[in-house]
């Protein structure tokens, strides 16, 4: 029932691999760094045009965030402010405090939620055990982030142990018969539940099936084997991403027969004439890539697609047991059992879903595939006339090698990305599409983490300060990698029984009342109501810039990243709603990733780029047809992509079906039986078992298929709403707030069909059901106008 919000961070499979993948790159010139003249905003309210430049500034120039952040005017002894301004997290020991005092405060209120009898009483259930939820995730969302995130071994260890207090209580609470039972006498109240909110209503349903998925109806020796299957299946599943392996670590080759790798790379892996290259990783996928011996190929792809024994063995142990979950919580499959909050709601939904997808994906995939034919009956050294599963990645460098040899250098665009320029043009962005900016903020003494972060309030125009973003976006050593959004507070509105409470606590720490209801962070008033506003942190992990003379440099995949990230982020802000469990991106998993997906189109748009590409040197505007090769070398083999994502989660849905129960389950037949029926591709020869390599079938159990879905989806408001860009129309107020009231402002608190519906203005699928699945597969991924069937 109650859970983080932040336990996975909102950061998708395809940004992680495009921060893997992708070399930090920057333009040649060393010449020092250069001022540009300011692009105004049109029609900007008072001080925007200041914030618009600082923006810039203090992203682009070291200096100019030293004399703008805290560092240039408090001692090193000014009294510490709090990280994010909790007023208890001025140092380790005020983690104790602050998971003590929010668990006194939770502890109340399961009391007067087990204690309401009366209808007016339970008119208050719902929006009770949605404060409680708050405030476990209080302490637990931020313990979470710190503890990964803090360079202080003793912060780290004192938010590890705050978050380990408060998730003990939260799984009290997720057993816990008697708040199920308040929760349903309440739903079942006619006088009750005619009193509530949309909102309330959406939270309530939320939280039954939570209670349900926990299966708190059983009996209680039925509910203990369901406690100790799932700690079971979290020790196996994490055993299986810990240790996946190859069932070979190495291949050894002589070094002859690796022509056409790159020596430098060979050379790494060499000893006495041999090279010994490890089975998965870049040396691998580097080799498959580049080297002109099929047979030695056709080695490395057995190899990198054969996993070893033990992984295997814990992949079905993991399945076995979440199938036995399932049926010991009275529904047909955990697919079942995962979906019933999804927009999918079903796995036969999914299944239609997938099924339309790759019939519209399957002509683009052929076409790809013979061009990878032809160009393997020009090699004179291919060895059968028939394109094999390790000739894929080879044909597919080669062709795209012949096609950047015909362009200019990509890296020649990273020129007018500049952070800064970016980060200014994300704001000028949202000023015309939602009427919100960032602008910069002095941060106090112990409000970040680390120097390095920039913190910015988002100010609209007309409700004023609606979020706090914290932007640590630099690299540094030990920082991870991976892009990501994390929601640090949620938006929730603070009643005045709160604030009566808190003034009666006389807590020294704040001097009013509304800062000891929000621990010191950051709270706004409109129209009478006080929120807490939406705390967002955004990693990255870009390259500064060279010895200080330029500003760090951008490629196009980082600017798409970007923007990806502040997708998730303007959901995050805009959907401010007067409860947490349906603020910002707490809504159904697969709709999630819609805004951020839908960003990564706005990042390519001619119309956008000019609101803030410029050189950082000249400041002159953008040559769009840069882009433009770029995009279409990015897009050269997205079919076959595609096909790949489609096939993964088919074997998802496979995997998590009642297959698992069979004492005949074998996860390589089904892997292998999908690929044939449903592919286009080459298939994996018989011998291998890659599914051992699927860590993502233990995070995203059932739902792999919703980055594909969301993708679909953002393509179609892409089309419909903002009519692809054209006439400037990525930039339209009108448009904008047509995506802000019909999906952004709900968060979680709407039913996304519903969502969907309005802002396609499409009442074919406003139902949610499996035909409305089978029309959002059949839009595909794809742009229609290549004129393929």
């Amino acid at each position: 029932m109650f859970k983080s919000s932040i336990s996975r961070p909102w950061t998708c499979s395809k940004c992680i691999q495009r921060q893997s993948n992708v070399a930090r790159r920057f333009a040649t010139s060393t010449s020092r760094y250069y001022e540009p003249r300011p692009v105004l905003i049109d029609n900007a309210a008072p001080g925007a045009q200041h914030d618009d430049r600082t923006l810039r500034q203090i992203f682009d120039s070291p200096n100019v965030w030293k004399d703008f952040s805290h560092s240039s005017k408090y001692g090193h002894n000014s009294e510490t402010s709090g990280l994010f301004k909790n007023r208890y997290l001025t140092e380790p020991r005020g983690f104790e405090e602050f998971a003590n005092t929010t668990l006194r405060k939770a502890q109340r209120m399961v009391e007067e939620v087990l204690s309401a009898s009366s209808v007016d009483e339970y008119r208050q259930v719902a929006r009770k055990l949605d404060r409680l939820s708050d405030l476990l995730c209080r302490v637990i969302d931020l313990s979470d982030f710190v503890r990964a995130t803090h360079p202080d071994a003793k912060i780290q260890a004192a938010a590890t142990r705050a978050y380990a207090m408060m998730f003990e209580y939260m799984n009290v609470l997720n057993t816990t018969q008697g708040l199920d039972t308040q929760l349903n006498i309440a739903m079942n109240t006619p006088e009750v539940v005619s009193g509530w909110s949309e909102e309330e209503l959406a939270v309530a349903e939320i939280l039954k099936r939570d209670f349900s998925k926990s299966a708190i109806d059983l009996p209680r020796s039925q509910r203990e084997r369901f406690v100790t299957l799932s700690q079971e299946i979290s020790e196996v599943g994490q055993d299986f991403v810990d240790y996946m392996a190859p069932e070979k670590e190495y291949l050894t080759f002589q070094s002859s027969k690796l022509q056409g790798m790159d020596p430098m790379l060979a050379r790494k892996y060499t000893q006495w004439g041999q090279v010994n290259i490890p089975t998965l990783g870049y040396p691998s996928i580097a080799a498959l890539r580049s080297v002109q011996d099929e047979e030695v190929r056709k080695e490395i792809f057995m190899a990198s697609r054969t996993s070893s024994r033990a992984s295997l063995e814990r992949l079905q142990t993991l399945l076995r047991k979440r199938a036995e979950l399932a049926k010991l919580a009275k529904f047909d499959s955990y697919a079942h059992l995962a979906l019933g909050d999804k927009m999918a709601k079903s796995p036969e939904s999914v299944n239609q879903f997938l099924q339309a997808l790759s019939k519209d994906n399957r002509p683009v995939v052929k076409m790809e595939m013979a061009e990878l034919l032809k160009a393997k009956m020009a090699n004179p050294n291919a060895m059968t006339p028939v394109l094999q599963p390790w000739d894929k990645e080879y044909y597919q460098a080669r062709v795209l090698s012949m096609a950047r040899s015909k362009s200019r250098n990509p890296d020649f665009l990273s020129a007018y990305f500049s952070l800064g320029t970016v980060m200014q043009g994300l704001s000028r962005l949202f000023t015309r599409l939602y009427g919100v900016r960032f602008v910069p903020r002095e941060t106090t003494p112990g409000e970040t983490w680390n120097p390095d972060v920039r913190r910015l309030d988002v100010v609209s125009e007309t409700d004023g300060h609606v979020a706090v973003l914290y932007c640590d976006l630099f690299a540094r050593p030990g920082k991870s990698p991976n892009p990501a959004h994390f929601t640090l507070r949620c938006s929730r509105e603070i009643t005045d029984q709160e604030l009566e409470e808190a003034a009666a606590l006389h807590n020294p720490l704040f001097a009013t009342p509304e800062e000891s209801a929000s621990d010191g962070m950051a709270t706004s008033k409109t129209s009478g109501i006080l929120k807490q506003l939406p705390t967002i942190a955004l990693i990255c992990n870009f390259a500064t810039g060279s010895n200080g003379k330029q500003p760090s440099l951008l490629n196009f995949l980082e600017v798409s990243t970007l923007f990806h990230e502040m997708g998730h982020a303007i959901h995050s802000i805009l959907g401010r709603t007067s409860l947490q469990n349906v603020a910002g991106t707490r809504c159904a998993t697969d709709f999630a990733e819609l805004p951020s997906v839908l960003m990564e189109h706005f990042a390519a748009d001619p119309s956008v780029l000019a609101l803030f590409a410029r050189h950082y040197e000249t400041d002159q505007p953008l040559p769009y047809e840069m882009v433009a090769e770029r995009l279409a070398l990015d897009k050269k083999f997205e079919g076959s992509d595609n096909e790949n994502q489609i096939l993964l989660s088919m074997v998802d849905q496979a995997y998590h079906s009642t297959l698992p129960l069979s004492a005949s389950f074998d996860s390589t037949q089904i892997y292998h039986s999908l690929q044939h029926e449903h592919g286009v591709l080459p298939a994996d020869p018989p011998g291998t078992c890659w599914q051992g390599f699927f860590g993502h079938l233990f995070g995203y159990g059932s739902s792999y298929y919703s980055y594909l879905f969301d993708r679909v989806l953002a393509k179609r408001i892409w089309e419909v709403v903002f009519e692809k860009g054209q006439g400037s129309k990525s930039i339209d107020r009108e448009a904008g707030e047509r995506m802000k009231e019909s999906v952004l402002k709900w968060g979680g608190s709407r039913d996304p069909w519903k969502c969907l519906a309005e802002v396609l203005q499409d009442g074919r699928v406003e139902n949610g059901d499996e035909k409305a699945m089978g029309i959002v597969g059949s839009w595909g991924v794809r742009d229609h106008s290549d004129g393929l069937p």
